[in-house]
């Protein structure tokens, strides 16, 4: 029989928890493609991205704490706007960060072993798979081994990046021909121009998007009304700050041409920053983070599915909770299995880039719901979610045609599913 989730994590693990899905292997590969997009404008994109995810954390916390249930905005969607709006997001959530959680697996291996990448990803996903059957506090001490390792090697990089050399304005290539494909050419002044930054700031906007899984694990906090608001909070600041710095490395190292083309932008930061031997240990730290956020990623998929269960939008047998350990077992399972069965058999590389496109449209409906709170429930200023709802559906429509095709064909699939579904009695 469906269950209710025991209430273990306090301030500091969900914190640690949403830092290890936002701090994860993203912020050693999301610059380079912003830089492309947004060229010497990155930080004006990161800002972008920042207010976005402010935005939308502060909708999503407010949320949370009015409906601490795992599911996140599945249950927001549900209870604000209606049964179809829930099942959209929550479908868009499930299905993508399924995708994401294959990834993040492949993404370790590649950094651990490149000639056994799919078979440690497998391996990573079965691993962390039986760690979060034991229960959600072994999960958030595992994540803070996990954060405290990314973010010394963060500081590494980030200390080499602001002390060390410099390539000059535009990077290695500055005083050669403008390397292609660019979006932006770095010796007009005006820069990637407006669309740019915002395909910038769309990019970069998935770096910060773990704070979700702070909001999903509702149901397992202590005190939620108190402790998601400030966990989103801090986690958010902390985020910033690291990726600014992050960003002002790179950028003063590399430029943002050599940015633009690094297939390895940290560990090229701090090779070009005269710290060569701190290569290794970005690569391990590469390794390590995608270990995190794929993590974070198992549990906040599994609460969601656990959560579309119990109300027969996904298979009943789903919304089973372990008495014994307090964890949504069979959804974590079938995440588990969901995620290795993609590693088995897909080209993962075309596989998500529909996973950006939803990641926006769960946040447009999370702001769409913030929207309906009235003060008494705690509504967070009109202005929050109404920017956040605007700024998530721009940056979806900036994002490559490819990934507006597969999103809006994945959202499609969904549609068609719900239609049949509820066309039949239950």
């Amino acid at each position: 029989m469906p269950g209710e989730l025991a209430r273990r994590l306090g301030t500091a693990d969900a914190v640690v928890v949403g830092l290890s899905a936002m701090i994860g292997a993203g912020v050693f590969a999301a610059f380079a493609p912003a830089a492309g997009a947004a060229g010497q404008w990155l930080l004006a994109a990161l800002a972008i991205a920042a207010v976005v995810a402010y935005c939308n954390a502060t909708s999503s916390a407010r949320l949370a704490a009015l409906y601490p249930e795992s599911g996140g905005t599945y249950v927001y969607g549900r209870r604000r706007l209606g049964p179809l709006w829930g099942y959209l997001a929550g479908w868009g959530f499930t299905v993508g960060k399924t995708a994401s959680c294959a990834a993040m697996a492949l993404t370790f291996g590649a950094y651990a072993a490149p000639s056994l990448a799919r078979p440690l990803a497998v391996a990573a996903v079965v691993a962390l798979t039986a760690l979060n059957l034991l229960g959600v506090q072994r999960s958030a001490g595992a994540a803070r081994v996990i954060v405290a390792f990314v973010l010394a090697v963060l500081a590494a990089v980030i200390v080499a990046g602001l002390t060390g050399g410099t390539a000059g304005p535009y990077g290695w290539f500055a005083h050669g021909p403008l390397p292609e494909p660019l979006l932006y050419d770095p010796t007009n002044a005006s820069g990637a121009g407006v669309w740019g930054v915002l395909q910038g700031a769309g990019l970069l906007f998935f770096a910060f998007a773990g704070y979700a899984r702070i909001a999903t694990l509702g149901e397992e906090v202590r005190d939620p009304s108190r402790t998601i608001p400030r966990a989103v909070g801090i986690a958010l600041a902390i985020t910033l700050v690291v990726y600014t710095l992050v960003a002002v490395a790179a950028l003063r190292v590399l430029g943002p041409v050599r940015l633009a083309l690094s297939e390895a932008p940290l560990a090229d930061v701090v090779r070009g920053a005269g710290a060569g031997w701190l290569a290794p240990a970005v690569g391990v730290g590469a390794a390590v983070a995608a270990l995190g956020a794929l993590l974070a990623l198992l549990l906040g998929v599994s609460r969601t599915v656990l959560a579309m269960a119990r109300e027969r939008d996904l298979p009943g047998v789903l919304a089973v909770v372990d008495p014994v350990r307090q964890v949504p077992r069979r959804a974590e399972l079938a995440v588990g299995v969901a995620a290795v069965a993609l590693l088995l058999v897909a080209d993962l590389r075309g596989a998500i880039g529909f996973s950006s496109f939803g990641v926006l449209v769960y946040y447009a409906i999370a702001n769409a719901c913030a929207l309906t709170l009235s003060r008494e429930e705690g509504a967070p200023p009109r202005a929050v979610p109404a920017l956040g709802l605007a700024l998530c559906l721009l940056l979806a429509a900036t994002l490559p045609l490819t990934s507006v095709l597969w999103g809006l064909a994945v959202f499609a699939a969904g549609l068609a599913l719900w239609t049949v579904r509820h066309r039949r009695p239950r």
